[in-house]
C-alpha cells in the first residue's frame, strides 16, 4: 500500500512530468503529425487497439484474481509515457515521433481511457469494489492535462525556460519509476515473495508482446526500420506512474494492495527489458546507417 504523503508525492510528480511533455511541443508539431499523420495513427491503432486487447487477452488465459486483472487492465490502457522517449532517444530511433505519439495519446487518453476500461472491465466480468470508475480515471487525467498545455505556453513564451523543463520532466519520469520501486517494493516484500507466477507473466509480457506486436503492426505499414523500432517503444512502453497514480486515488487497504501489484511490477520490469532492447536497437540502427555509408562510397567509387 502507498502512503497518503506518497500518493501526494506521485501526484506532484506526475504534474511536472507533463509539464515537461508539454515544454517539449509547440502547435507547429501538431500540424506537422497531421499532415504526415501515417505514422502517428499507426501508433495510436497500436496504443488504444493492440494493448488493451492483450491486456484482457492476458488476464483471461493467465486466470488472474479480479484485483489483480484490473491493475493489468489499467496498466493496458494507459498512454505513453515521457520513458519511452528517452529510451526512443537512446536507441537512435525517431525522437519526433515519439514524443508526438505520447503527445497525441495522453490527449486522446481523457476519452479513450475511461471507454476502453469500461468496456473490458464489463467484458471480464469486473464489478463492484474492483471496478475503477470512468469518471475517476478521467478526472485524474483532465488534471494531468493542464500542466501539459501550461508547458506548451512556456515553450511558446521562452523556448530556454520550456527546455529546461522539457529536460527535468523527461528525468522525473525515470524518477518515479525509482521512486515507485525504492518505497513500494522493499514494505511489500513478502507479498510479492508469495505472488503467483501468473502475475509476474503478465507484469513482463504486456511490455515485451507489446513491443513485438508494435514492430510488427508498423512493419505491415510498411514503416521503415528506424519508424518501426520508434513504435514499437512507444506500443510497449505504458504510462506506469499514471496507473499507479490512478489506482491510489481509487482504492485503499488491502485491495489497493492487489490492484497495484501489476502497475508496479510492469513498471519495474518495462525499465529493465527496455534496457536490454534499446541496446539491441542502438546496435541495429548503427548497422544500418554504416551499411548506408559504405553503400554511398561504394557508388562513388564506381561512378568514378
Amino acid at each position: 500500500m502507498i502512503s497518503e504523503f506518497e500518493t501526494k508525492l506521485l501526484g506532484l510528480m506526475m504534474m511536472v512530468i507533463m509539464l515537461g511533455m508539454g515544454a517539449s511541443l509547440t502547435w507547429r508539431d501538431f500540424l506537422i503529425a497531421f499532415r504526415k499523420p501515417k505514422g502517428v495513427l499507426i501508433g495510436i491503432v497500436c496504443q488504444y487497439g493492440i494493448m488493451p486487447l492483450l491486456g484482457f487477452t492476458s488476464a483471461l488465459v493467465l486466470g488472474l484474481s479480479p484485483g489483480v486483472a484490473v491493475g493489468l487492465l489499467l496498466i493496458s490502457c494507459m498512454p505513453g509515457g515521457t520513458t519511452s522517449n528517452i529510451f526512443t532517444y537512446f536507441s537512435k530511433g525517431v525522437l519526433a515521433l515519439s514524443i508526438m505519439m505520447t503527445s497525441v495519446s495522453t490527449l486522446l487518453a481523457l476519452f479513450m481511457v475511461p471507454t476502453l476500461l469500461e468496456f473490458y472491465s464489463q467484458a471480464a466480468g469486473i464489478t463492484g469494489n474492483f471496478k475503477i470508475p470512468a469518471v475517476n480515471v478521467a478526472q485524474v487525467l483532465v488534471v494531468l492535462l493542464v500542466p501539459t498545455v501550461l508547458g506548451m505556453v512556456l515553450r511558446k513564451a521562452n523556448p530556454n525556460i520550456g527546455a529546461s523543463i522539457e529536460l527535468l520532466g523527461g528525468f522525473l519520469s525515470v524518477l518515479v519509476i525509482v521512486f515507485l520501486v525504492v518505497t513500494w517494493v522493499p514494505r511489500n516484500y513478502g507479498l510479492l515473495a508469495i505472488t503467483p507466477w501468473q502475475v509476474y507473466v503478465a507484469s513482463i509480457g504486456l511490455g515485451l508482446v507489446g513491443i513485438a506486436l508494435g514492430y510488427g503492426f508498423a512493419k505491415l505499414f510498411r514503416q521503415d526500420n528506424n519508424r518501426s523500432r520508434t513504435i514499437a517503444l512507444e506500443t510497449g512502453i505504458q504510462n506506469g506512474p499514471l496507473a499507479v497514480l490512478i489506482v491510489t486515488l481509487t482504492f485503499s487497504g488491502s485491495l489497493q494492495q492487489d490492484v497495484l501489484l501489476i502497475p508496479v511490477l510492469y513498471s519495474l520490469f518495462i525499465v529493465i527489458s527496455s534496457s536490454f532492447i534499446t541496446l539491441w536497437f542502438r546496435r541495429l540502427s548503427s548497422g544500418e546507417a554504416l551499411a548506408r555509408d559504405q553503400a554511398k562510397v561504394g557508388k562513388m567509387v564506381h561512378t568514378q
